[in-house]
């Protein structure tokens, strides 16, 4: 990699090693070129990627609500577990994050709640990798603001973008029509041999999107936390959805 170019990564990940992919653009000017995509990556691979990298985009949620927090930490305490509210209301505030609901107002969709549903493994496996990845020198900040990580969301990114993903994590048709459009957007980006893998797999489709989000967060076009939710989204993560077109992030 010359001086005059860099490389962002995306991370989908998955609770084991199995179904994690990653992959990895190198830019230029005038030209990006995806360079890597690999399945079945342990953490060692993605935090030795971590090194040559701007930004790396995980699509796992980088930490829990903070209600959800108390809650557990309350729930402990027998003397205080009878003052639990348990009605619905009070029950989304323990699901789902201040960022869920912002990638709710501009989607239309909830993303898979940490505290409730099965992505809650895969985040406690993210939590370790933070971690290895800090233990290595590299800053991280969950909020995404400095530091090498990033939170990315390839479904909602792929929507804001205007794309048609109904059914792509389940089709490869759809993921064919979906990699034919990435190409005529981005037209200078060279996926080579690499498509007929995004193609098979949904997985390997998304840990590109990550890395394609990645950019737009190196380059700062995303939706920022608002000023006084960057303390919670330190401690939460934060989702940062592209504020650009694919065509832009070169």
């Amino acid at each position: 990699m010359t001086e005059s170019t860099t490389r962002t990564g995306g991370v989908d990940l998955a609770a084991e090693s199995t179904r994690t992919s990653l992959a990895m653009i190198e830019w230029a000017c005038g030209h990006a070129r995806l360079e890597r995509l690999t399945l079945d990556v342990p953490d060692l691979e993605i935090t030795e990627a971590a090194r040559s990298v701007t930004k790396l985009g995980i699509d796992c949620a980088l930490g829990w609500p903070d209600e959800f927090v108390a809650f557990i930490r309350d729930h402990a305490d027998i003397s205080r577990a009878h003052k639990v509210d348990g009605g619905m209301e009070w029950r989304r505030t323990l699901a789902f994050r201040e960022t869920d609901r912002n990638v709710r107002e501009q989607t239309g969709r909830w993303p898979l709640s940490v505290s409730t549903d099965r992505l809650g493994l895969t985040a406690m496996r993210c939590a370790g990798l933070l971690g290895r990845l800090a233990a290595s020198g590299r800053v991280v900040d969950r909020s995404g603001r400095v530091g090498v990580v990033v939170e990315v969301y390839p479904g909602a990114t792929v929507r804001l973008w205007g794309w048609d993903s109904r059914g792509y994590r389940t089709d490869p048709g759809v993921r064919s029509s979906l990699l034919e459009q990435m190409q005529r957007e981005a037209p200078w980006l060279e996926i080579g041999a690499h498509g007929k893998l995004m193609v098979d797999s949904s997985d390997a489709f998304d840990a590109v999107v990550a890395a394609l989000a990645a950019r737009a967060a190196a380059l700062g076009s995303y939706d920022h936390p608002p000023s006084g939710q960057q303390a919670r989204a330190e401690r939460e993560g934060w989702i940062a959805l592209p504020s650009c077109s694919l065509s832009d992030l070169l």
